[in-house]
């Protein structure tokens, strides 16, 4: 119910295409929707992406919300608060006529001096610098946000006597209150046990919650692709992760060389050709382009793909080129029998995707509900593994607190069927792994 103390928030578009339940996420308080608002969200209501598709569900649920009483006035919603359309705006677009965040910023403007507790929500950062000039208090709209900096990372380290991790087997779960530990791991949290006068002496465990004890893991080598092998203790606990079937949903957590995208198709190509425990590998990433966009690609759907999959193809090939096979040859087979398979994040809502290896490659250019969106498509059967490096982000509604994959890591946390390892050691060349730590 709307009160004295009620705050009104006035929300700018980029808000309601990067989540369009944000109408009703502010409680019992009044929401505000500019003219121009509408206006704006009209122009991607054709496109056949997800900005189209969140476009077209403000317009239903406006639409929805329009049968029960006048926009114009403003309509109750069920948390007691208040949903209005309003067209008028104060007189400061004069200073910048044609700029629509002035318009924007201008209703909100007009309702500070009326009265109104006014709060504007908006993720564009320079529109809330305006509206801070103004007097006007604003914010980014957080509600699907974690703190990345305190981000568990998936495994931990304890020292322990020597003895102790000579004597770890696979097949005897070890009792963690023997140690002293910091904080109790959560399910599918790996903890390296480690020799007090001796790093190099250590054994990988994994918290099982069901027993809660710690089950040491195979450290041996099992990949069908012999040219790929882990190269540090993080890369065996992402083997580990990506090759238990038992684990559907994996996220793996990087800069970049640290082998992410390399491990999950080695992984993925191993469980289908070898194990037979998947139809294909099914491999997707945003088609997110650094720097300048090149424009439209020519060729058919998979030609397109091409362009954007650059990167895999770049893995596939280092992948399979210990082989004795031509690698172009293996990678055209693999495709042609759909062994492998390219496809565009586009193409996914709406499919139901059983006994498939899926692989979501640079994921941090991904909003929450886009990823929830490509989990819930999980069929019978299938796995999903989702890489990146929330440091290198090229949507520019998102960071490294709000991004999809965070997100996922934090309210997956502790759940039996999900397992997440931070990767810190680049392995790709020292080149690179300079330029991950210090540029």
């Amino acid at each position: 119910m709307i009160t004295a103390e009620s705050k009104t928030f006035v929300l700018d578009t980029n808000v309601l295409l990067h989540n369009p339940t944000a109408l009703f996420a502010f409680a019992d308080n009044h929401v505000v929707i500019p003219m121009m608002v509408l206006e704006e969200l009209d122009k991607f209501k054709t496109n056949n992406n997800e900005l189209g598709r969140n476009s077209r569900e403000v317009a239903r649920s406006l639409d929805k919300l329009r049968k029960l009483g006048s926009l114009r006035e403003g309509i109750p919603t069920e948390q007691g608060g208040l949903v209005q359309v309003i067209l008028r705006f104060d007189e400061i677009s004069e200073m910048l006529p044609g700029v629509n965040d002035n318009r924007i910023l201008g209703c909100a403007l007009i309702l500070k001096r009326e009265g109104s507790n006014v709060y504007f929500v908006s993720k564009d950062i320079n529109a809330r610098i305006k509206a801070d000039a103004l007097g006007i208090p604003s914010s980014d709209f957080d509600t699907e946000t974690v703190n990345f900096d305190e981000l568990r990372s998936g495994w931990q380290t304890i020292k322990c006597d020597a003895s102790i991790i000579d004597s770890a087997d696979e097949d005897t779960p070890i009792d963690l209150k023997q140690f002293e530990i910091e904080h109790k791991p959560t399910a599918n949290e790996y903890v390296i046990l480690e020799a007090e006068n001796d790093p190099d002496n250590y054994a990988i465990t994994r918290f099982i919650s069901a027993d809660e004890h710690l089950h040491p893991i195979d450290q041996e080598d099992h990949l069908f692709l012999g040219s790929v092998r882990p190269r540090n203790r993080e890369q065996q606990l992402a083997f580990d992760l990506l090759l238990d079937p038992d684990i559907s949903l994996v996220t793996l957590v990087g800069s970049a060389g640290t082998g992410k995208t390399l491990l999950a198709l080695a992984a993925g190509i191993t469980r289908v050709l070898r194990d037979e425990a998947y139809n294909k590998v099914l491999v997707s990433r945003p088609t997110m382009p650094l720097g300048h966009d090149i424009g439209y690609l020519p060729g058919t759907k998979d030609e397109k793909m091409g362009h954007w999959m650059g990167p895999i193809f770049d893995n596939l090939h280092y992948i399979l080129g210990q082989e004795e096979r031509d690698p172009d040859e293996v990678i055209k087979r693999l495709i042609n029998d759909e062994t492998i398979s390219l496809e565009a994040l586009t193409y996914i809502r709406g499919r139901s995707i059983s006994n498939q290896y899926i692989i979501v490659d640079e994921a941090q250019n991904l909003t929450p509900h886009e990823v929830k969106t490509i989990i819930s498509r999980a069929g019978s059967g299938t796995k999903i593994v989702l890489t990146g490096d929330p440091y290198q982000i090229d949507n520019p509604y998102l960071d490294a607190n709000s991004n999809g994959l965070t997100y996922l890591v934090e309210r997956m946390q502790g759940k039996d069927l999900a397992g997440h390892v931070t990767m810190m050691r680049s392995e790709r060349s020292e080149l690179a792994g300079l330029a991950a730590e210090i540029l």
